[in-house]
């Protein structure tokens, strides 16, 4: 009798085990089950409160491991210079990002919550990170290939600070300079803005050939997720005014605004961004037929739509002044992650009020929930949920610099160069006995990164490591050159010194989005005046930066040479390399250049077509061995 129950009691032990074991076993938890069977198993095992956490996305200043624990938080992300702390280290970046993450992991069911960052030309919100030319000049290089290498070398330095999201790449077709987003869009030609989207496969690596298309796609832990955006028509609005309405016909939207979406899903891109912007006085934030009709079904994107920030808010006017209605709208037009960023209890309540009172379909919930959860299986984020410091020393390489500084170097678009091939002054000698270097920004790393640097604005002032274009003439040029920079001299100081030639370096002061907007786009006080008293006296190149086309006509024929240099952020080293003939210029414009502001909007193909400079113009240049 003792030996049966001995026997009885081991049979028991062994099944209490096996029952304990696959308890702890999960499906979702599983790397060798199929993507959707882990999708479908994690999403049978979650409350309301978790899916609804899922769907919010919070401010960095506001999140904390206790806060990602209590509300199943599915998302934070780090606003325009919003960091851990002045100059923050990439180690400093790691911790503040796996802090959050491990409140993630602490609860009931361990969902990893994904971190997301606007790395818009380079991992620009971090010091010391490389800050490659914003998206216009790039779309001067002609050069998909390159732009793919810059989204493959952002991606390492986005994970050199333990992020695995960015915002970015920005696929407007500008259809209007003085939008104060134009020099995030990379040509008013839409075929130029799909070759651009090769960017999204240096994100997130090559999509495998059997991949399904419209299928987000992340390679590894070397790559992060992207974000197309903004969706659709941003480019294209009234006068260019920032989130305004776009007026247009149907076939117009999907044969200009709408391409680039093809190519990025496609690629596979992960998420996709709603813009501010309406379409013909709808809100895209609450276009329904747009987002879940035409981007999920029409076009089977299968990847999480997100909102813009406080995106949802701005659907009434003033913002927020109906909460309720605007997540109604918002979460039933198809988006499925809210960019909140900051009074995450009050979206959490709201949502959860309608869907209990069945405003909002719980269909709708778990469509957003499972687009959620695919892309943070994709990213490997289950198998892989912290960072470590292995890769903080991509942050700012010399390889990435040399790969803006190339990039420099194709984007700038020589648009005169004296009065004939004759005349020609470009390429500037190097042995010139004595060179004026003039300009506000000649000797200014910020001015020469412009908005989207270390803070959303950007501001002047050598904020981040990098190389101005005075220093960079200065490592140009033989030693025996003296070369004089004075900001802004009058005419008695430029004819009193005798100067060989003279390198005018004036544009736009920083900015971003709304700020931006201009509608007279001339070059502030005192770019003008400099070109005037420098160019009056003496042989000048004049180098723009800025960040699209702006008012010059009233200066050329001041002018011996006009360079076009956008932004080209932190290499300014690229500069002097075509203007002393080192390389060659090769840049074309991205963007029509008008001759006045009446002339707006004004797009290659018009009727009425009279630009200062064509789309497409750009004078080409030989490099020289030595001179």
């Amino acid at each position: 009798m003792a030996k049966v129950s001995a026997f009885l009691i081991g049979i028991l032990v062994l099944y209490c085990w096996e029952a304990i074991a696959y308890a702890e076993y999960s499906i979702y938890k599983d790397p060798k089950q199929p993507l959707n069977r882990r999708i479908k198993d994690l999403m049978s095992r979650m409350s309301l409160q978790e899916k609804i956490g899922q769907m919010t996305q919070i401010e960095r200043s506001v999140a904390s491991s206790e806060v990602m624990k209590k509300y199943y938080i599915g998302s934070v992300l780090g606003g325009g210079g919003s960091v851990p702390g002045r100059q923050a280290s990439p180690e400093a970046w790691v911790d503040t990002v796996n802090e959050f993450q491990k409140g993630s992991l602490s609860t009931r069911l361990g969902i990893p919550m994904i971190y997301g960052i606007d790395a818009l030309h380079g991992h620009n919100n971090v010091y010391n990170a490389t800050i490659f030319p914003h998206n216009i000049g790039l779309g001067a290089t002609r050069d998909p290939q390159l732009v793919k290498k810059i989204g493959a070398a952002t991606a390492l330095e986005l994970r050199a600070t333990g992020i695995p999201y960015t915002f970015a790449p920005c696929i407007a077709v500008c259809r209007d300079p003085r939008w104060g987003r134009c020099y995030e869009s990379y040509s008013e030609d839409p075929k130029i803005v799909q070759a651009m989207t090769e960017i999204v496969l240096g994100l997130q690596g090559d999509i495998p050939a059997n991949s399904r298309k419209g299928v987000p796609y992340v390679a590894g832990k070397e790559k992060v997720a992207a974000c197309a955006k903004h969706y659709v028509g941003d480019g294209g609005t009234t006068e260019g005014i920032n989130a305004n309405n776009t007026v247009t016909s149907k076939h117009e939207l999907l044969s200009i605004h709408m391409p680039p979406y093809y190519n990025s899903i496609i690629k596979g891109v992960s998420t996709i961004m709603v813009s501010y912007s309406s379409w013909n006085g709808i809100k895209m934030h609450a276009n329904r037929d747009l987002v879940t009709g035409f981007l999920k079904n029409t076009l089977r994107f299968r990847g999480f739509v997100i909102s813009d920030m406080e995106g949802i808010d701005q659907m009434t006017s003033p913002p927020h002044a109906n909460y309720t209605y605007s997540i109604l709208a918002g979460v039933n037009a198809g988006i499925d992650m809210i960019m909140v960023p900051f009074n995450y209890t009050e979206f959490i309540d709201g949502l959860t009020f309608l869907v209990k009172n069945n405003f909002i379909p719980m269909t709708r919930i778990d469509d957003a929930v499972k687009r959620i959860l695919r892309v943070k299986f994709i990213m490997g984020l289950f198998e892989n949920p912290l960072a470590d410091y292995s890769m903080t020393k991509y942050l700012g390489c010399q390889e990435h610099r040399e790969l803006a500084r190339e990039a420099v170097r194709k984007s700038l678009v020589l648009l005169k160069n004296g009065e004939s091939a004759d005349e020609a002054l470009i390429p500037l000698s190097k042995k010139a006995s004595k060179i004026l270097v003039a300009g506000t920004h000649a000797d200014d790393i910020g001015n020469q990164c412009g908005g989207w640097t270390i803070e959303w604005q950007g501001r002047s002032g050598n904020i981040t490591h990098g190389t101005t274009i005075l220093t960079a003439i200065k490592d140009t040029v033989d030693p025996k050159t003296e070369v004089v920079f004075n900001e802004n001299p009058d005419t008695e100081y430029v004819k009193s010194k005798d100067f060989s030639f003279a390198i005018v370096v004036v544009g736009e002061p920083p900015y971003a989005e709304t700020y931006g907007d201009s509608l007279n786009l001339t070059i502030p006080d005192p770019g003008p005046s400099i070109i005037t008293n420098v160019c009056g006296c003496v042989k000048c190149v004049v180098v723009l930066i800025t960040g699209r086309p702006v008012v010059i006509q009233p200066y050329i024929a001041q002018i011996d040479a006009l360079v076009a240099g956008w932004l080209p952020g932190t290499e300014g080293q690229g500069v002097a390399d075509v203007l002393f003939g080192n390389y060659g210029f090769t840049g074309k414009l991205p963007h029509t250049w008008f001759k006045n502001v009446d002339q707006l909007p004004m797009n290659y193909g018009d009727l009425d077509y009279d630009p200062l400079f064509p789309f497409g113009y750009g004078l080409t240049t030989e490099p020289i061995k030595a001179n």
